[in-house]
């Protein structure tokens, strides 16, 4: 089975919903999903669906856009201890509408990667237009994922050397793409995660419209061409790519 690992299935699109986008995740061979958040509005509904849902699980995090907001009003020991939260995630930095608010969202990034320190918990790393930052401040001493990567072969470069997974989202499929495949053609096979980022980013051929889990497997067509493998063993290879990644995932 293929394993969406960032899909946030607490936003609007899937309200009413949810049983279906399951159903339809099922019927495309998607067999699990990781729920993450990232307005704290969201982080009790998103530990719910974990909790009512064998193959979903979560990763607690605070996105930079609410980058005034004290993590640990939100991220307590009891949501982060929560066997069905796997990972601190969204966190990370976003420069792209300016970065008048820089050192609000340094503050929040490194108040989330405290705790999940803490907590032993990988952390899903959001970085846009903000590499120099982002790299000054992953030294190496957490583990996780740059979340849909879609940044500069140099700053992959830095984050492979201190052991990061990178997560291909549709946007691997676009046509207009052809630098961020060259850059997952580079990265190691077993640092590889796949993910739809629901209800953002959908791949071709279902691009324009609202994305969801089941959708990962045109991304996953697309990978397994940039890696040069068949579908099949990229399957197994992702499967054991997010359980090292995700310790505290499991299927029963």
């Amino acid at each position: 089975m293929f394993i969406d690992t960032h899909c946030h299935l607490t936003d609007n699109y899937v309200s009413g919903d949810l049983h279906d986008v399951i159903a339809r995740a099922a019927a495309a061979n998607v067999g699990m999903m990781i729920c993450p958040t990232a307005n704290p509005a969201d982080i009790a509904g998103a530990i719910k669906i974990a909790e009512t849902h064998d193959n979903i699980f979560a990763t607690i995090g605070i996105h930079p856009e609410y980058a005034s907001t004290d993590a640990a009003q939100y991220l307590t020991d009891a949501v982060l201890e929560n066997p069905r939260v796997v990972g601190v995630g969204e966190i990370g930095l976003d420069y792209h509408g300016g970065n008048d608010n820089r050192a609000a969202q340094i503050k929040l990034f490194e108040q989330q990667l405290e705790l999940a320190r803490r907590h032993n918990l990988p952390v899903a790393i959001h970085t846009r237009d903000a590499e120099s930052d982002t790299a000054a401040i992953l030294t190496g001493d957490v583990r996780g994922v740059m979340h849909c990567f879609t940044s500069s072969w140099d700053l992959a470069k830095t984050m492979l050397d201190r052991g990061f997974y990178f997560s291909a989202s549709g946007i691997l499929t676009f046509k207009n793409a052809a630098d961020i495949r060259e850059t997952f053609a580079k990265i190691p096979t077993d640092r590889i995660v796949i993910e739809t980022d629901s209800p953002y980013c959908a791949p071709v051929p279902y691009r324009g419209k609202t994305c969801e889990p089941a959708f990962v497997i045109e991304t996953a067509r697309v990978l397994a061409d940039v890696k040069g493998l068949q579908l099949a063993d990229l399957e197994s290879i992702l499967y054991e790519n997010t359980m090292n990644l995700y310790p505290k995932c499991h299927v029963k």
